[in-house]
């Protein structure tokens, strides 16, 4: 049954059931870049975004989230409607299928530098207007990615793109996280950059010569543990998948993620969540350190879901909303709020409903999980 469904049925219920679990969101920002090479060449997207669930109006509103699993749909729907993996940002098309070869071709790497290896050799191939290179020494190594001349459509997305998917390809090969311990990307903070803590690292920072994403170089030895069964499976919804696996791989930014959801309305300290899950502060700190996280960032995504979700499902009070997400008052529910989206939650609540009422019954969810 479709939300739309149950609150029609028993509009009563919903006032007393618990809260759906929020799913993870994206920042409308990763849309506009998805959908820049159509904008350039004259397309219209309304239907394109129609058919992912995401109402057109949402792009007007640089502050609106939508539900990863909902961005994914359309990464491939565009891929598709263009022929095109690259989503026409670059000089050449990236002919549908090529994800699938990039991965048959590295799945017998016996390692992880070996598969970053071949990785680089068919990209050469297939996308002249980006260079991806490996270094490394003994401690760290570096995966880089320049332009060997500016790209002229989407340029902030073409790198997040690509990074995203050779981190969240190489990550499957070797069935764990590779945790980036820092990344540097060749453009000014983006207004969106808060959601790099949870794609790419919380160590991020701009205005670089080059990307430059640094990870430990031991990992360069870890095997390839997929195999062919495995790779039919992982087939099925790719390339799109891969931003499904928007927090990773992280077993423990998931675990708090999870203790902190099932403790609200109490605002559960790191030694708290820590006992929880039967584990030393210190444990904790160190285990979030190694997934490229942090406790603060963690509690912060999911209070920023949780009350994007309420507010565009629910007709609460801003202070029951507060109280619920464990804030000691409204004050500090409206700061948080007012960083997270750079919205007052009035003002955010009342974009979502013109927006729904601009959609012709539509609820205006698209901008929160469903």
């Amino acid at each position: 049954m479709t939300y739309h469904e149950k609150t029609a049925n028993d509009a009563s219920a919903t006032a007393v059931a618990p809260p759906a679990p929020a799913r993870a969101t994206v920042a409308i920002a990763f849309v506009q870049g998805m959908l820049a090479g159509l904008r350039h060449a004259g397309r219209d997207t309304d239907l394109l975004l129609e058919r992912a669930r995401i109402a057109p109006q949402v792009l007007s509103n640089p502050t609106a989230r939508i539900p990863v699993d909902r961005y994914a749909e359309l990464y491939n729907l565009i891929n598709r409607e263009l022929d095109d993996e690259g989503f026409g940002l670059f000089s050449v098309p990236i002919r549908a299928g090529a994800f699938e070869f990039l991965c048959r071709g590295v799945i017998t790497a016996p390692t992880l530098a070996e598969a970053i290896r071949r990785s680089i050799r068919f990209l050469r191939l297939i996308l002249p207007d980006l260079e991806v290179s490996l270094a490394s020494n003994d401690e760290q190594a570096c995966l880089c990615i320049r332009e060997p001349r500016p790209l002229e459509i989407g340029r902030v997305f073409a790198f997040e793109w690509l990074l995203r998917l050779l981190h969240g390809l190489l990550s499957w090969l070797v069935g764990r996280s590779i945790v980036l311990d820092s990344v540097a990307f060749p453009y000014p903070r983006p207004a969106h950059a808060e959601d790099y803590a949870l794609i790419y690292t919380a160590h991020s920072t701009f205005d670089a010569e080059t990307l430059s994403a640094v990870f430990a170089a031991n990992l360069l030895d870890l095997p390839i543990r997929r195999d062919e069964a495995a790779l039919q499976a992982f087939l099925d919804g790719a390339p799109g998948k891969l931003t499904t696996l928007y927090r990773r791989d992280r077993e423990m930014v998931l675990r708090i993620r999870n203790a902190l959801r099932d403790a609200l309305p109490a605002s559960g300290s790191l030694g708290e969540v820590a006992s929880a899950l039967h584990l030393s502060p210190r444990t904790l700190h160190r285990r979030l350190k190694e997934e490229g996280s942090s406790f603060q960032a963690i509690k912060d995504a999911l209070r920023r879901d949780l009350a994007i979700d309420r507010l565009a499902k629910t007709r609460q009070a801003l202070t029951e909303i507060a109280t619920e997400l464990g804030f000691a008052d409204t004050a500090a529910f409206y700061r948080a709020f007012l960083r997270w989206t750079g919205m007052a939650p009035a003002h955010y609540r009342r974009r979502l409903q013109a927006a729904g009422e601009r959609k012709n019954g539509h609820d205006g969810a698209e901008f929160a999980p469903p």
